[in-house]
């Protein structure tokens, strides 16, 4: 039939246009299987799609949102993206992904060319402290959720921030590697200048405070790269190991910002000939799928990265279907540490 409506469908198949739309919208899971197979069946047999730029002229918004991250080349923020999709199928939204490298300039023209298409929300995982750069979309009527950021400072307009508690999680790992016996604790990272690796370095320094341990400058290292070095962690980890492991007092253990980090201080370990935990205990952040099959397997911690992307998504969808007045929300989840085998008693004394 040409120009099938949606009408079409709901009469031909003997059900209601809303499940109809449930079912386009993928939110037919409490439908039955046979109600399912026959719209299915009407829906071949007219060659009916959805017209979307009729839903959004009707609406006001598009079916789509955004996400923008530093860079799929860290496999948490591909894990990231694909709850978030799921999460946003669920109520009737598709993602569209960018890659920002945490520049500010690109993030303003990815967000400028979503709004010209209507896109209307996006989800930002890139922890930049400020958000002066997307204050005209802001201002505009751009709904804005910000993942793995404490708070929004320097805007008036709602931003919504949803992480986990990233100070608490260095300081999971720091204390449980203080209670193996470790008193010189080294923490690499990319440049410190984001929020979350700024908490990451606070709860680390908090725990050495607790303990009445002296904090070394000369055991951070924070990289050389120009930029956030999200594309190449495993080379700045590797990096980050020769220089900590061949100070003239090395650490007895290593922190890293994230698991990426953590693999290129195994390599530089090996390099070295040093072995883990014995020569070094090794601990990162995120608890990505490498991190339980790497030799050791990683002591890490583990984000509740499922339930922060639906909490992100649902806080985008209340505001794109009415609930713009709701005050802005900054919620951190609690992490978990995820104790393995690369973290063990020192094998010498301080």
């Amino acid at each position: 039939m040409p120009n099938a409506t949606i009408s079409d469908v709901a009469r031909l198949a003997g059900v209601s246009t809303s499940s109809v739309s449930n079912l386009l919208n993928g939110r037919s899971q409490r439908m039955r299987a046979s109600t399912r197979d026959r719209i299915q069946e009407v829906i071949d047999r007219l060659g009916y799609t959805p017209n979307q730029a009729a839903r959004q002229l009707k609406t006001g918004h598009s079916s789509m949102i955004g996400l923008i991250v530093p860079s799929v080349a860290n496999p948490f923020f591909g894990i990231f993206a694909r709850h978030v999709e799921e999460a946003a199928l669920e109520h009737g939204y598709q993602v569209l992904l960018g890659n920002s490298n945490r520049d500010p300039e690109r993030e303003y023209r990815y967000a400028e060319e979503l709004w010209r298409s209507g896109v209307r929300s996006i989800i930002f995982g890139t922890s930049l402290g400020q958000y002066q750069h997307l204050s005209e979309l802001i201002d505009r009527g751009m709904n804005i959720v910000a993942f793995d950021q404490s708070e929004a400072p320097g805007t008036t307009t709602p931003i919504d921030c949803i992480g986990v508690d990233n100070v608490q999680a260095s300081r999971l790992l720091t204390k449980h590697i203080i209670a193996l016996g470790h008193r010189r604790i080294g923490f690499i990272s990319g440049p410190i200048v984001t929020v979350s690796r700024k908490d990451r370095l606070l709860g680390y320094r908090q725990s050495l405070e607790e303990a009445k341990l002296v904090f070394d400058p000369t055991l951070i290292w924070e990289g050389v790269s120009e930029n956030f070095g999200d594309t190449s962690s495993i080379k700045l980890g590797r990096l980050g190991a020769h220089e900590l492991l061949c100070l003239p007092e090395p650490p007895t253990a290593i922190i890293t910002i994230n698991d990426m980090y953590a693999f290129g201080v195994y390599a530089g370990a090996r390099d070295l000939g040093i072995g883990i935990p014995d020569g070094v205990s090794v601990a990162g952040i995120d608890n990505i799928s490498l991190s339980e099959i790497v030799v050791p397997p990683l002591t890490t911690i583990q984000q509740p990265i499922r339930e922060i992307a639906r909490l992100a998504v649902e806080r985008l969808v209340a505001r794109i279907e009415g609930q713009r007045d709701i005050p802005p929300e900054h919620r951190l989840l609690p992490p978990e540490l995820i104790v393995r085998e690369s973290t063990a008693p020192p094998k010498t004394k301080h």
